[in-house]
């Protein structure tokens, strides 16, 4: 039982980066109908750009508090993912909007290769290590244990996802996200500058994968710049499982993805006999991808895009 309550735990928190990930696929295969797998990258870019201004503040004044430091590595990773979203999608989407569906995916993956090198380039090839800046104390539920860092996960994540789900329902640019992803052209017919809001939903989805970039380099205590491949892929994974296209099934989807993750990976040496080890948990995704592609392609809650798709 303690088991499986610290692989529900450890599960939720894995998801709940996913999800923040996820949201990225999803807003923007809702609008333009495009898998952007550049995404992934974006998130590592993020945990590199943070990483690099936590060391540089811890070298000029070790004694500032480790939230601050870490706080100010967020700030600065958010403002500059959100321009690597714009400039990606003003760059290599926006000029092959009415092209073949092949052109743009073509491009995704070549935009994908591009950061990766980039980042290799600019960090090297070694892993960057996250300092232990960040409070680890550990609370017993169950008889499992979960630490003060997955608490803030889990909670930062719930509270962003109900922000984005507000914006998306409640306000003027959500309602112009929603119409732009029923109809580009009645939408711009009503007044919506569908430029505009393609750009704001890139610029959005990147300060979400800035923030888990963050997350999951801290979480794991490393970064490195292939890590954003792996991540990218399972988050896509998320989405398709929760109904790429639809905001509520990229944050169900990756929920439950960590959760399948996290219990396959406690479990697998025991169905198993022994003959897998728990760093085969990887695989769990994309027996779950091919799962929801081969018995329910529209996911989870996507009856309406994958229709349309």
């Amino acid at each position: 039982m303690e088991i499986f309550t610290q692989q529900l735990i450890n599960g939720l928190v894995l998801g709940s980066i996913y999800a923040l990930v996820a949201l990225g696929y999803t807003m923007v295969y809702g609008i333009l109908e495009l898998i952007n797998f550049a995404h992934g990258e974006v998130t590592m870019i993020g945990a590199m750009v943070a990483l690099t201004v936590i060391g540089a503040l811890v070298g000029l004044n070790p004694e500032l508090p480790g939230l601050i430091v870490v706080l100010g590595g967020v700030l600065v990773a958010i403002p500059a993912c959100m321009a690597l979203g714009f400039a990606i999608e003003k760059v290599a989407y926006r000029p092959l909007r009415h092209a073949p569906r092949l052109a743009p995916l073509i491009t995704a993956i070549g935009m994908s290769i591009i950061l990766q090198n980039a980042a290799m380039l600019i960090w090297g090839r070694q892993y960057v290590s996250f300092p232990p800046l960040l409070p680890q104390e550990r609370h017993e539920i169950l008889g499992a244990h979960i630490t003060d860092l997955q608490i803030f996960i889990v909670v930062l994540s719930f509270a962003i996802m109900g922000g984005l789900w507000l914006l998306v329902e409640r306000t003027r640019l959500g309602r112009a996200m929603r119409a732009t992803a029923q109809s580009k052209e009645v939408a711009q017919l009503m007044g919506v500058n569908v430029d505009r809001i393609i750009s704001a939903t890139f610029i959005i989805g990147s300060a979400l994968a800035a923030i888990a970039g963050v997350m999951v380099s801290a979480y794991y205590g490393l970064a490195h710049y292939y890590m954003g491949f792996m991540l990218g892929l399972k988050a896509f994974s998320a989405a398709v499982l929760g109904g790429i296209g639809n905001i509520a099934g990229a944050m169900l989807g990756g929920l439950l993805l960590g959760v399948i993750e996290a219990l396959g990976a406690g479990y697998i040496g025991d169905i198993t006999g022994g003959f897998l080890g728990s760093h085969y948990q990887d695989v769990f995704a994309f027996f779950v991808l091919i799962g929801v592609l081969v018995f329910r392609p529209s996911g989870l809650l996507g009856e309406r895009v994958a229709n349309r798709a």
